[in-house]
Parts: C-alpha cells; sequence; structure tokens
C-alpha cells in the first residue's frame, strides 16, 4: 500500500491522520506513534515532502491493530534489503550427458523380429507390422515407412524397437512401440536399425560397454517415459556415426552380440 494509501486507510478506520492540502502523494513515509500508544482521541503526526500546507483532523476513536497495519504499509520498499542466494554453476558437459545417459538406461529398447507387415487400409504412408518381441504375443506397430523401405524387405527382418511407449491409436490401428531407424537431415533417406545378426527378439538393447548390460535398470513404464518425456530428452543425443554404428553420445547401441548399425546413412539421426 502507497503511503497516501495508508493514511486513508487509517481515516476509514475513525483514526486521526495527516493529510497534504495538495493531495499529491507523500516522498517521505509517514510516521506513525506506537499502536501501543494510540487511544481514542490521540493525535497521529504524519509529515509530507514537498512543502504542501497540512490539516489535522481528529476522530473519536482509532483501533491500534489499523495503526499498526498502516504503519507497516508505510515503509519505504527502497529501504528494504532483499538477500540474494548465490547464482547456481551452469551445468557441465559431462554432468548433462550423464543426466541423459541415465534416461536412454530406462527406455525398453529391444531386438524384434517382422512376423508380417501389410499397408494400413487408411493410411497410405503407413505399415502395420506384427513384430515379435519376446513376448507371448506379437506387438502390432506402424511405421510410417512406405516411402523409404519396400514392403517385402520388411517381411521377417530383424529390427530395433522402442517397446516402453504408450500405444497410440494411428487411423483406427492402435500401435504399440516404434521402430527406430536412421535419417539423413533432410528425412529424404530413411534406413531401419539393424541388430546383429542371430540377435534374439526380446533381448535389451543398451548403450555402453559389453560389461554395462548387467548394470541396467528396469526400464520405466510407459506412463513415466510419457509423463517424464524421457525419450523426447534422449532422442536428440541419438545419433551413428561415420562408421554406420547407432550411437548415444559417445556410447554404442548394442546387444550381446555387438553392436546395432544402420545400413549406409553416417552422421545421421536416429528416432
Amino acid at each position: 500500500m502507497a503511503p497516501m494509501a495508508a493514511v486513508n486507510s487509517v481515516a476509514k478506520c475513525g483514526g486521526i491522520l495527516l493529510l497534504s492540502t495538495c493531495r499529491r502523494q507523500l516522498r517521505r513515509p509517514m510516521v506513525l506513534f506506537p499502536a501501543a500508544n494510540v487511544k481514542s482521541g490521540a493525535l497521529l503526526a504524519s509529515r509530507g515532502g514537498g512543502g504542501g500546507g497540512l490539516r489535522i483532523c481528529r476522530a473519536s476513536s482509532a483501533s491500534a491493530n489499523d495503526v499498526e497495519v498502516a504503519a507497516a504499509s508505510s515503509s519505504d520498499p527502497a529501504t528494504e534489503v532483499k538477500e540474494a542466494g548465490p547464482e547456481p554453476e551452469p551445468e557441465s558437459e559431462e554432468e548433462r550427458m550423464r543426466k541423459i545417459g541415465e534416461a536412454a538406461s530406462v527406455l525398453d529398447i529391444r531386438v524384434g523380429q517382422v512376423l508380417k507387415a501389410w499397408r494400413h487400409e487408411e493410411a497410405d504412408s503407413l505399415y502395420v507390422e506384427e513384430v515379435d518381441v519376446g513376448e507371448p504375443e506379437p506387438r502390432i506397430i506402424c511405421s510410417g515407412l512406405v516411402k523409404y523401405v519396400p514392403l517385402q524387405e520388411l517381411q521377417g527382418r530383424n529390427v530395433v524397437v522402442l517397446a516402453n511407449l504408450k500405444p497410440r491409436n494411428m487411423r483406427g490401428v492402435k500401435s504399440n512401440g516404434m521402430l527406430l531407424a536412421a535419417s539423413d537431415a533432410s528425412h529424404e533417406n530413411v534406413e531401419l536399425l539393424l541388430p546383429p545378426e542371430g540377435s534374439m527378439p526380446g533381448e535389451r538393447i543398451w548403450f555402453g560397454s559389453e560389461d554395462e548390460k548387467e548394470k541396467q535398470p528396469l526400464p520405466a513404464t510407459p506412463n513415466q517415459v510419457q509423463k517424464k518425456k524421457i525419450w523426447e530428452s534422449v532422442q536428440p543425443h541419438l545419433k551413428t556415426d561415420a562408421s554406420c554404428n547407432a550411437m548415444l553420445g559417445h556410447h554404442f547401441m548394442r546387444t550381446s552380440l555387438g553392436m546395432v548399425v544402420c545400413k549406409s546413412l553416417k552422421n545421421a539421426n536416429i528416432s
């Protein structure tokens, strides 16, 4: 509350106040006698800057509580000192990549095998695939690969599946997962990621060295992946290197039989 507003507040409560006759905003804070000394008929003093004339109004009574509130409200904000905490140090690249690696470790990326694939009846750009990911029943997955991969090349092919995404309805077909692929910057060329020959459907894929397989945490639930945007935080850091190996930063994507690759796209994005 501004100083003049504080004075008016006291006036409404029946207190005694001092007003500037020129009605200008007070340049110095209003000074009130301690509320404990305010009694019925007591005089309150206020001084305004600017040299304006003063007028004293007397009321029958003044509430001590109202006076205290007005006095507190009249303090000059310029005199208040706010303590600022130390600025946080910028996050190092090493720490940032460590967090990204932790997020990637809870993605459920598996070896899959396409058992059957066909064109989506309601979407010209989509294939529908039955994919074995090591579960009792194959998953149905929709992929926008019609423009890039001939249908006959999908049949019986081993693929890399991101398996802990929430199912999505894609033009009437519920898709439960995503096939990972590499693409160039213009997205004109797209190639599916290839697990090593002989990899078993359902094997979980990881990032890092061979001995890090046993250090994998349990996968996050699809709800956690969506709520925490885990895939969105990891995906920009998935690339192929100059040898077409799939990488997360400097860590290889691998199965127990070796590294995941694509056919020919170097330094490409993975999604």
